[in-house]
């Protein structure tokens, strides 16, 4: 998207076990969600797999952030909502400060945020 931001950093809970009953189970649906996110990863978002989001009776979960942005957790996610979750990345890094107008998000994202984080303030040195 024209006028990203390459900090936006694009968050993959990758430990979901959500629909797993046995450690024996096939792969990860945040695992699996993440393989398909890096397939068609916006320009200006890098995707980074982590071990957890403590987010897990909501299933799979992202967050996105970046240098002076808002940060946004969403859940609820499958491992079939590729589409949604990079849909909602390429909005997000084409903000300066993350906040994506509400009618411009999918409707996943609007009915599945977790949490909206303010951004850090800048420090001064002195």
């Amino acid at each position: 998207m024209p006028g990203s931001d390459p900090g936006t950093e694009l968050l993959v809970c990758v430990k979901c076990r959500r629909g797993i009953d046995a450690p024996g189970e096939p792969r990860r649906p945040g695992e699996v969600l993440a393989d398909r996110v890096a397939e068609r990863l916006p320009d200006g978002v890098r995707l980074t797999r982590t071990e957890c989001l403590s987010n897990c009776e909501r299933g799979c979960s992202v967050a996105l952030r970046g240098p002076g942005r808002w940060t946004f957790v969403y859940g609820n996610l499958t491992e079939t909502d590729a589409d949604i979750v990079t849909h909602g990345a390429a909005l997000y890094a084409g903000q300066p400060d993350g906040l994506v107008p509400w009618r411009e998000r999918s409707e996943h994202f609007k009915r599945n945020c977790i949490a909206r984080i303010p951004p850090m303030p800048e420090t001064q040195d002195g």
